[in-house]
């Protein structure tokens, strides 16, 4: 969001943080699934719980040694556009980001048949890698992008922060849900390790079918895979061989 380059008071400053903390826990709800966003002020915030999806780039720090900057900005162009347009595809995302590389969303998941509609949208994902990686050797890159996708189940907070008045905010979810998604995604998607990560509270409530694309690691306590849309196989093999 744009600055608008409001004058600093440091009174005004000391006074609003009084305010902040002064503000009584009950006003943090407990819901059954995420609410939409206008329901937040900066004074309340709704628990729930919610699966959060995260993806980035492995190596990524290495990318500017390799294309200059415009190769590299279309590079990152595609990447983000269409893994945004697949989580946006999901009637159950709350919240969709951009941060570096790294796309993550969170989603409303109440019904235990929720979590395979996450789970279909990370092997889209790794899928989705691949075509993108033909187009970009098509284009004369070098060496396939590799990204680690990291699914985690749990109760997140949302609360809305930012500057009150400023029309500088958005909204922020915290929780082991998103740090355990973000952690899951960076420990994946390098050479010879799996594409996807997810923990157990995630893998658990997954349907009988889609937990068999999964596999249990019983030293690190998370679940793998490697698992690819059918679909879009398909595709691949008919329009890019």
């Amino acid at each position: 969001m744009d600055s608008n380059h409001k004058p600093y008071d440091v009174a005004a400053s000391a006074a609003r943080i009084d305010g902040i903390l002064a503000q009584p826990h009950g006003r943090y709800e407990e819901k059954d699934s995420l609410p939409d966003r206008d329901s937040l002020t900066y004074a309340n915030g709704f628990y729930a719980y919610c699966a959060a999806f995260f993806i980035d780039i492995r190596d990524s720090s290495k990318l500017p040694d390799i294309y200059n900057r415009p190769a590299l900005a279309k590079l990152y162009r595609a990447y983000i556009s269409e893994l945004v347009a697949l989580l946006n595809s999901s009637p159950k995302a709350r919240e969709i980001n951009i941060v570096g590389d790294c796309v993550w969303g969170v989603f409303n998941t109440p019904f235990k048949t929720d979590m395979d509609d996450v789970f279909r949208l990370a092997y889209y994902a790794n899928s989705l890698l691949k075509l993108l990686n033909y187009k970009l050797a098509n284009a004369d890159y070098k060496g396939p992008l590799r990204a680690g996708i990291g699914l985690s189940y749990g109760r997140a907070l949302m609360i809305k922060a930012g500057y009150s008045g400023s029309g500088i905010a958005d909204i922020v979810y915290m929780g082991d849900v998103v740090n355990s998604a973000a952690h899951l995604a960076a420990q994946c998607g390098a050479a010879y390790q799996p594409a996807i990560l997810a923990d157990s509270a995630f893998a658990q409530n997954l349907s009988d079918n889609n937990q068999q694309l999964v596999t249990y690691d019983y030293s690190r306590r998370w679940y793998s895979s490697n698992a690819e849309s059918l679909a879009m196989q398909q595709w691949y093999a008919a329009n890019c061989t």
